[in-house]
């Protein structure tokens, strides 16, 4: 905040999504911690705007995280891409008018975030974006679209890390609006490592597995319980049935062989596996623990217990980095490259291909586990974020 001023800012920040939620946490946190020691500095109006809209997917994930209860839930439920941008922003404009913030609060790359930043600029409300700056320069994702957008109205950008910064500077951002401050994911996993660490992985499993694997849970736990696991959501990867056999295939075959694999579904990829009929071959490998849903504190378990992660997910990414655990990333580009083995840290790219998932799933065999964290990934980003915001105001 600028030395003298005693006005209180009053900050709208808004989530849509599952990967939002980690990231509004902290940031949540932090305000209140501000208010404590200042009272008065900032006034914290929550918009959830219901992208994610199953209870699995949403409302544990407040509770766990202990999220404050939105004060605003706009209902968005799910569609396409230009569908959910379009009612986020039809229902989002009423309630920008009628609270006028000082700041609007996006974070990550969901639809939400492109939705309401394009709002905000729109109605004149400055906007402040966490985790700016990430680029994969694959315009046919369209989460790209989302940053780029978001980037580009933002009036503030809060990035993860020297990568980002140096993005945003080939595009012309003026360096004073750019501020490093660290990934804001990573307090979460900070903050909850140790309840999750009290889990047990077997429970975690036993709980979570499709029925009629005992089995296989039993096997797993006499071997010592190594295991892989494996995580899809991505269009590129599930909405193909060809792409998702092919994968499934893979999976089920050389990286069973070496591994047993522990498949978390995500809804869509469930629903695409039943429809390509996919997902009795998979129920009936030996080799293979098919489970729903988990929760944040289930899933960062089960990431620490892994020997190895294959994932399109990047948060999952950035969770291995800090946690150590080799990770295949299953695309053939990312817009986290601070995790990337040549930038040290223990992810491998290796696109959705069955011949170089193969090969790189053994390089990641050999790899040691070796946590890394690039700089101010230390569980203060949501500090720094807030301070900055406030020092703009």
């Amino acid at each position: 905040m600028v030395a003298g001023r005693s006005r209180t800012v009053r900050v709208l920040s808004v989530v849509g999504a599952r990967p939002n939620f980690m990231k509004i946490a902290p940031f949540a946190r932090a305000i209140a911690a501000r208010n404590d020691a200042a009272p008065g500095s900032a006034e914290h109006i929550l918009v959830h705007t219901g992208q994610h809209y199953d209870a699995s997917m949403s409302d544990a994930f407040f509770r766990t995280l202990s999220i404050p209860e939105p004060d605003i839930h706009l209902a968005v439920g799910s569609g396409t891409h230009a569908e959910q941008v379009g009612r986020t922003m039809m229902a989002f404009e009423p309630e920008l008018r009628r609270v006028r913030p000082d700041w609007v609060v996006v974070v990550g790359d969901v639809n939400a975030t492109c939705a309401c930043s394009i709002t905000a600029k729109k109605e004149g409300v400055r906007v402040a974006h966490i985790e700016a700056g990430l680029r994969s320069f694959d315009m046919d994702m369209p989460e790209e679209i989302n940053r780029m957008v978001t980037d580009r109205l933002s009036d503030l950008l809060l990035t993860p890390d020297a990568i980002s910064d140096a993005n945003l500077r080939r595009e012309g951002v003026p360096e004073e609006r750019i501020v490093q401050v660290g990934n804001i994911m990573i307090d979460t996993l900070d903050r909850q490592r140790a309840a999750a660490a009290a889990l047990d992985p077997l429970a975690i499993l036993g709980a979570q597995a499709r029925p009629g694997q005992a089995a296989k849970l039993e096997s797993l736990s006499r071997t010592g319980g190594a295991f892989a696991l494996l995580t899809l959501h991505r269009p590129s990867n599930v909405d193909s049935p060809e792409v998702l056999a092919a994968l499934a295939n893979v999976v089920s075959g050389r990286v069973a062989a070496a591994l047993p694999v522990v498949w978390i579904l995500h809804p869509r990829t469930q629903h695409r596996l039943e429809r390509a009929e996919l997902m009795a071959g998979l129920l009936a490998n030996g080799r293979v623990i098919v489970c729903g849903p988990a929760g944040y504190l289930e899933m960062l378990r089960l990431n620490m217990a892994a020997r190895v992660m294959l994932t399109d997910s990047g948060g999952l990414q950035e969770e291995c980095c800090v946690l150590g655990t080799p990770c295949l990333t299953l695309r053939d580009n990312t817009e986290r490259p601070v995790t990337l083995t040549e930038h040290g840290g223990v992810c491998l790219l290796a696109g959705n291909g069955p011949a170089r998932v193969g090969e790189r799933f053994e390089a990641a065999l050999r790899m040691p586990r070796k946590p890394t964290r690039p700089p101010l990934w230390d569980g203060h980003a949501a500090e720094r974020a807030v301070d900055a915001i406030l020092r703009a105001s």
